[in-house]
Formats: structure tokens, sequence, C-alpha cells
């Protein structure tokens, strides 16, 4: 890619970026983990190391800032189900990857797709009852 092409690349993200609710922006995070888990899946299912462990790092990379903004006290039993469930889909990618199976990404995906539903919905909803 050329240096315009990148630098337009990243003043688009920027600005859609921008233009989201934090809502949005985790149901856009749920969207690239469900995409580069799919990534993940598709590459162990040819035997592409490389591309399974991009695909896994980056998921992984996803997941840990979902994790991490979790508020685990003032969050209650939601923010402790949140972390539960991210720590299965961490734990089922590293399955995946170790024993080379494609099945435990499934797992992941259908953890994340869930999620995502989720917070989209809860995403449209308050956007609708904005005024």
């Amino acid at each position: 890619m050329n240096p315009f092409n990148a630098r337009a690349r990243d003043a688009y993200l920027q600005t859609e970026m921008q233009s989201r609710t934090p809502l949005e922006l985790v149901a856009m995070l749920y969207d690239g983990a469900i995409r580069f888990t799919t990534a993940a899946r598709d590459a162990a299912e040819r035997r592409d190391i490389a591309a399974r462990g991009y695909a896994v790092s980056r998921t992984l990379a996803i997941i840990s800032e979902l994790q991490s903004t979790l508020d685990l006290e003032r969050g209650g039993e939601i923010a402790a189900s949140l972390d539960r469930l991210y720590r299965y889909v961490t734990e089922r990618l590293l399955t995946a990857s170790m024993k080379k199976d494609a099945a435990p990404f499934d797992d992941a995906l259908k953890v994340l797709t869930t999620l995502r539903e989720g917070w989209a919905t809860i995403a449209q909803r308050g956007a609708a009852a904005a005024p």
C-alpha cells in the first residue's frame, strides 16, 4: 500500500472511531474479534501456521482490551460474567492453537457472536433513546 493510501485509510478509521458511541465501539471490537477468530479457524483448516498465529494474536489482543475495561468492583455480576466469558474465549483460542484443532475456534465464535449481538442491541436501544 502506498503512503498516501495508508494515510487516507488511517484518517478514515480515525473519523469512524470518533463518530461512534462507546457502545458502538465495543460492538466494533467484537466484530474484529469475530473476523480474526474466523480467519484463525480458516488458517487452521489450511494448516497455515503463520496466518493462524497472527489471527489468534489479534483476537487475544482484542479480548485483552475488552477484559481490561471491566470494572469488577462496580460492574457486579455482569462484569464478573464477562470476565469469565473472556477467560473462556482465551482458553479456547489457546487450546485451538496448541492442539492444531479448528473446533475450539467454533466455541469461541459462539461466545463472541452472542456477546456482539447483545452489545449491538444495547447500542441500538441507546441510539433510539437519544434525542
